[in-house]
Order: structure tokens, then sequence, then C-alpha cells
């Protein structure tokens, strides 16, 4: 090996070693890139959409035999909850069932031949191509869905794939893939690289790369972007501020547990999770009060205990920015009703913060952590202006029970996506999901993906007789 270098994959709960990888560098990268653009350029290696679908059926019963072990790796390197570490692995399985599925979905159409003179004697039709080579970059918060998103779909849709998952949850990322293989997934056609970010960058911005699939921060996304070769198209996934909208008619009784589920979920390490919730005066001190009170409920701690609600920031300097931000909010005039305290170096408390001020962390930036801010309005139009000021605009939600206020807030959200009566958080994975603005650009969800890494290619025959 050219670069001898190891990761340290670290418990973000306790920081306990859990595993030692070896690193690879740029020769490795090369020659993954290599081996990846030979297969697409040979269309004689290419698979066949039957044998495709044949893979990802086995793929899927590998992953049913094997849920209890995903599940363990998840939450250990990820700090995720294991019940919900459970869930991701069951929504990452049926993620390789809509792939599978969705195979058989990428059509062309006819296209209208002699319909004009100079347009006679000729059929014409599309058909769907793989747009080539397939790098992803993938984030931490959903160790094994996020690559199942960034390497079935690009498999399903015919393309090698080359993902460089996050460098503290690489095991789920090593472990899927093996089991890919395990599959009957040919050699070169999905391969992971654990990395440094200089090798990835050389990675993704190579001319070979036909399409980058990025889940990260911004700043990282649209520097890639800026990079990359002439013709690669990519989709990027970044954070968003995740505004709700809570009309006087709201059910309460429905909406408080929706809301504390979709903000402090993964310890509010969600790209959509609830963090600013606008509610009319009239309610807003009831609804925090409540919220907070839900919220100093929820169990923090070892994400391997199955009682655990809340795990583990994914590293001690997130707490570190986490504590520096709800002190921010506090000093200046901010109410905290519950929380704003560090429980270790590595878990901090559910925290419900009441009106801070706008220009103040909490208010102008993703919180990426278990903090949710509540902000009374008295006229419905200015808390959605509000909601739409800052630059990060990914999903939304309004609450209430006047269908004409919904539709209105839905219309006025600057958002890809709006949940009536629901938080913020949700999603299955057929949906299109993605940001608009700074929030990133492309769709996510697995047939979007899988339309987005296929292109079109038109035929035309002409002949006398037709």
């Amino acid at each position: 090996m050219s670069d001898t270098k190891t990761l340290k994959v670290f418990s973000p709960y306790d920081q306990s070693l859990i595993k030692e990888i070896p690193m690879v560098g740029e020769k490795e990268v090369e020659n993954a890139l290599q081996k990846a653009y030979a297969l697409f350029l040979d269309r004689s290696q290419w698979i066949p959409a039957y044998k495709r679908i044949e893979i990802l059926e086995k793929v899927q019963e590998l992953m049913k035999s094997r849920v209890e072990e995903l599940t363990k790796t998840a939450a250990e390197e990820g700090g995720k909850p294991y019940v919900d570490s459970k869930v991701e692995i069951l929504r990452a399985i049926n993620g390789v069932k809509i792939a599978a599925e969705e195979i058989g979905r990428l059509t062309g159409e006819q296209i209208p031949m002699g319909i004009t003179q100079a347009s006679v004697n000729r059929i014409a039709f599309t058909t769907r191509e793989p747009i080539g080579v397939v790098a992803s970059i993938s984030a931490f918060n959903h160790p094994l869905n996020l690559i199942v998103h960034q390497t079935v779909t690009a498999f399903a849709a015919g393309c090698p794939v080359i993902v460089k998952p996050a460098s503290t949850t690489p095991l789920s990322c090593l472990a899927f893939v093996d089991l890919l293989h395990e599959a009957g997934v040919p050699d070169g056609w999905v391969q992971a690289v654990i990395t440094d970010n200089e090798s990835a960058e050389k990675l993704v911005t190579d001319a070979r790369i036909n399409y980058l699939s990025f889940i990260g921060s911004a700043k990282i996304g649209w520097y890639l972007k800026s990079k990359l070769a002439p013709g690669t198209r990519c989709a990027l996934e970044h954070g968003g501020a995740a505004p709700v909208i809570v009309a006087p008619d709201a059910d309460l009784k429905d909406m408080l547990p929706a809301l504390v589920k979709g903000g402090f979920y993964h310890a509010g390490q969600v790209c959509v999770s609830v963090q600013k919730v606008f509610v009319h005066e009239s309610l807003a001190k009831e609804v925090a009060k409540e919220m907070a009170k839900m919220a100093e409920k929820l169990i923090v701690g070892d994400p391997l205990d199955e009682k655990t609600e809340v795990g583990p920031l994914i590293l001690p300097k997130e707490v570190d920015r986490v504590e520096d931000w709800v002190n921010e909010a506090k000093e200046k005039g901010g109410e905290i009703l519950c929380g704003g305290k560090r429980l270790s170096d590595t878990c901090y408390a559910p925290t419900v913060i009441f009106n801070p001020p706008q220009d103040v962390k909490v208010s102008q930036e993703e919180i990426f952590g278990p903090v949710v801010c509540i902000y009374p309005y008295s006229d419905r139009e200015k808390a959605i202006e509000q909601a739409n000021a800052l630059p990060y605009h990914f999903q939304a939600a309004v609450f209430t029970k006047d269908l004409d206020i919904a539709l209105d807030t839905v219309q006025k959200l600057n958002a890809t996506a709006v949940m009536v009566n629901d938080h913020t958080a949700f999603r299955v994975d057929w949906m299109p999901f993605g940001g608009r603005d700074a929030s990133g650009e492309g769709l996510g969800g697995i047939p979007y993906s899988m339309h987005e890494m296929t292109r079109e290619k038109l035929m035309v025959v002409k002949s006398k007789f037709l």
C-alpha cells in the first residue's frame, strides 16, 4: 500500500476505540477510478437489468439475516440510539427493494414524427443510459441508509460507483460493500475508499467522474461543485433550519409529540430536524413549556442501551459548539426552559429556548444538535417572512386545522417540501428529498437519484416504409 496511515474509529458516546482500519492514498484511489471507468467504457461488461434485480434481491435477503449486527454497528459508530438505528436498517433494506423495483421504470418515450413535412418517414424514441462513473461522498448521521442511497441507486442505474463514507462512521459502509459483493456484485462496480479529504477531492474532480453525490456541509459541497470537471453533474444535500408555523387552532395533543420527536431524534443531527418553531402568541408559551416538560423526560445516554432516546453528538467538539451557541442565546435574552447544559463530554441535554434573538447563532444557523427554539408571533405573514429569511431552505411544516391556512402557508414557505400537521423530519425513501438555495441542489429519494444517474439518448430511424 502506498499510504500506510490508519483511521481510528471511536465510539461517539464513550470515546472508546471501536476499530482501526487502513487508509488508502492517491495511488489506490486512482486504481479504483481506473477500474470503474474501464467498466463503464466496456459495454460488454455492463450488467443486464434482470441481473441487477437478482443481485439486489439477494442483497435484501442477506440484510434481513443480519439486522441485529448492522444495527449494532450503526449505533456504536454513529451514536444514534439502538431503537432508531434498527429503524434505519429496516429502511435501508426497503431502500434496496425500491431500487430493484425502479430498474424497470427507467424508460424512455416515443417522440412524435411526421407532424411536419420535414419529419415524415421517421420514428423516434428515447432510451435511458447510465450516466457514467458516480463518486459518492457520504455523511455520518445515517451511516447505512445514506450509503444505500448513494451506492445502490448508482448500481441499479447501471453505473460503477466509488463511495467515501464519513471518516467517523466508515464501518457500516464497509460492511455493506462486503455484503454487496457476497450477493454477487461484480468486482469494481461498487468500491469503498477510506482516504483523506485531499485524495477524495482529486477523485470527485477527475474528468472520468460523470456524477457526484454529496451529503455534508454546505461549505464543502459548494467548494467541490466549483471544482468539478466540465460536464460532471451533481446532487448536493446540505442542511436546513426546518421552520414550523403553528396556527392558533393547532391540535397540540398530536403536535407536541411530533415536534419533540422531530427536534430531538438523533440528538438533532438531522438535516431536516425541527429547529425553529413559530407559534401564535396566544399559545406560544404553553407550547414551549409543554415541549420542555416532554424534552426533560427523554432518556439521554448510551446508544446501545435500548432504553436510550437521545444519544451523543458525533464528536466532543460539537458539544462545545452547541454549548457556546446556547450560552450566547441565553446571554442575549433567550429563555432556557429546559436543558441548556452539557451532560458529559459527548452528550448535551435536550434544550428548549423561548424567543432567542434573531441575530444569535441558534436563530441564524443550522444547530445540528438537540436544541429547539420557540418564537411567538402575532402575524403569520411575518412569521413566514422570518422563516424564509435564512438562506437555508429544505423541509418545513405547518400545524393547523384550517385547510385555507395550510394551503396558503405551504405556498408561501420557501421549501422543497412542506408537511401539514407533521414534523419537518418526515421522510420516506421513495419521495423527492433535497434542499434548495444554500441547502443544496438536485434531488435525492431513490427513484429520483436513479433518474439523475441516467441520461437520455434519442434514436431516430428513417425509412420509406414509415
